[in-house]
């Protein structure tokens, strides 16, 4: 015996509607969103290393990153580390660490020349 009935609304599911989560678009957001603080972060303590070390933040981005434009998150970022002054110690291995979980390894490798000069 079928329990299908012409009349049913099932005629016009759609199966891929199922999968949709309803507010991908809020966690997409919430992702970027995410992803934007921790990359100032990680602008934030570079430039904090650089002020404690007596380094141009400015300066050392250029070296690591010749043909890009100047970064607007690090002027801003150098501004604010240089008006507030030393602050707690930045230790290198932070510096490094944070400047390869985003990739940029041009700069740590910058920043490690610093670090020799330094010794």
């Amino acid at each position: 015996m079928n329990d299908f009935n012409e009349d049913d609304d099932f005629v016009d599911f759609d199966p891929s509607s199922a999968f949709e989560e309803p507010n991908s678009k809020t966690i997409d957001e919430q992702i970027i969103e995410n992803y934007q603080k921790d990359e100032k972060m990680m602008v934030l303590i570079f430039a904090q290393w650089c002020v404690n070390n007596d380094v141009d933040a400015n300066e050392l981005y250029k070296r690591a990153y010749p043909n890009q434009q100047a970064n607007a998150l690090l002027i801003d970022a150098y501004r604010e580390a240089l008006e507030a002054g030393k602050s707690d110690e930045v230790n290198d291995l932070t510096v490094f660490s944070v400047l390869e979980i985003f990739g940029n390894n041009d700069l740590a490798f910058e920043v490690q020349s610093v670090v020799d000069q330094r010794n």
